[in-house]
C-alpha cells in the first residue's frame, strides 16, 4: 500500500514562498509547539508546516501506520510540489521523521536532491544503550512536566483546566502517536540506518531533557556522518519553547553554511 497524505491536510504557510523551503514537523504536543519555529524561520525561509494525519482531529489513513510510512508519505508529498533542497527541521517525534525521511532519500534515487539539511530537536525513534526513552505513555501531566521541562512549573497544564473538545484532541493525539510511534516511542534499526544520510545534519538538545538525555542526542548524532550536536543550556524537551534565543543561535549560523 503505498502511503499518502490526505488531500485536506492541514499546513501553515510563512514566509517569501521564493526562498528555500522548511518544512518543519511537529512533535506528540501538536503543531502548536512548533508555532516558534515557524514564526522565526519565516523571516528568512519559505516554511511549511503540516498538521501529521491523526492529530488535532485530522485523519490517519491506514496507509500510515509507522513513522516510516509518515516519512515516505512526506517525501512524495515534496516530490509532487516540485521541491528540492528542503531543510526539514523536526521536533520530539518530528526529528524522529525528519531522521527517516534523509534515511530513506538516501536509498531511493527518486528522492534525489530533495533533502538539503536536517535539523533534529530532542528527537526520539533510536534505541541507545543505557539511556532510554521515558514511558510517555505512563506519565501523568505533572510527570510530563517533570522530565520534559528544565522548569516543570512551566510546562505543567492543568488537566482540570481543559474543555471537554481539547481533551478530546489530547486523547486522539496519543491514541495516533501509539499507533505511528508505537509505546516504546522507537525503531530498533534507527541508530544503524542513520549512517546513510549523506546531508548536513544539525542536533540540538536540551540541557534538562528527561525524556531523551543529552547523552542520548550525543549517539545520535553520532551516527550520523558528520553531523553536529549543541546542547541547550536551561531547556528540556522543547528548547525552542524554554529557551528560543539560544536556539536560535544554534540553527541560524548552520543554516548560513548549509
Amino acid at each position: 500500500m503505498i502511503s499518502v497524505l490526505p488531500e485536506d491536510l492541514p499546513v501553515v504557510q510563512a514566509g517569501d514562498p521564493t526562498a528555500r523551503t522548511a518544512l518543519v514537523l511537529h512533535g506528540g504536543g501538536g503543531p502548536q509547539t512548533v508555532a516558534p519555529i515557524v514564526g522565526h524561520l519565516a523571516a528568512t525561509m519559505h516554511v511549511l508546516a503540516p498538521t501529521h494525519p491523526g492529530w488535532d482531529g485530522t485523519t490517519l489513513p491506514e496507509s500510515i501506520a509507522s513513522v516510516a510510512d509518515l516519512a515516505r508519505a512526506y517525501l512524495s508529498w515534496l516530490l509532487d510540489h516540485r521541491e528540492h533542497d528542503v531543510v526539514l527541521i523536526g521536533s520530539s517525534i518530528g526529528g524522529w521523521i525528519a531522521l527517516e525521511m534523509a534515511v530513506q532519500a538516501a536509498a531511493d534515487d527518486g528522492f534525489a536532491g530533495i533533502i538539503g539539511a536536517v535539523i533534529d530537536i530532542d528527537g526520539v525513534g533510536a534505541l541507545v544503550e543505557g539511556e532510554p526513552i521515558a514511558d510517555f505513555f505512563a506519565l501523568d501531566a505533572r510527570g510530563l512536566a517533570e522530565v520534559a521541562w528544565h522548569d516543570p512549573e512551566r510546562g505543567y497544564l492543568d488537566p482540570a483546566r481543559f474543555t471537554d473538545e481539547q481533551r478530546s484532541v489530547q486523547q486522539g493525539n496519543g491514541r495516533t502517536m501509539a499507533v505511528i510511534a508505537g509505546t516504546g516511542m522507537s525503531d530498533a534499526t534507527l541508530l544503524d540506518r542513520l549512517s546513510a544520510v549523506n546531508v548536513p545534519t544539525l542536533v540540538v538538545w536540551g540541557a534538562s531533557d528527561g525524556i531523551v538525555t543529552p547523552a542520548y542526542g550525543r549517539a545520535v548524532a553520532g551516527g550520523i556522518p558528520g553531523a553536529q550536536f549543541v546542547e541547550i543550556p536551561a531547556a528540556g524537551h522543547l528548547p525552542h519553547l524554554e529557551a528560543p534565543e539560544a536556539t536560535w543561535a544554534a540553527i541560524d549560523p548552520f543554516l548560513a553554511r548549509v
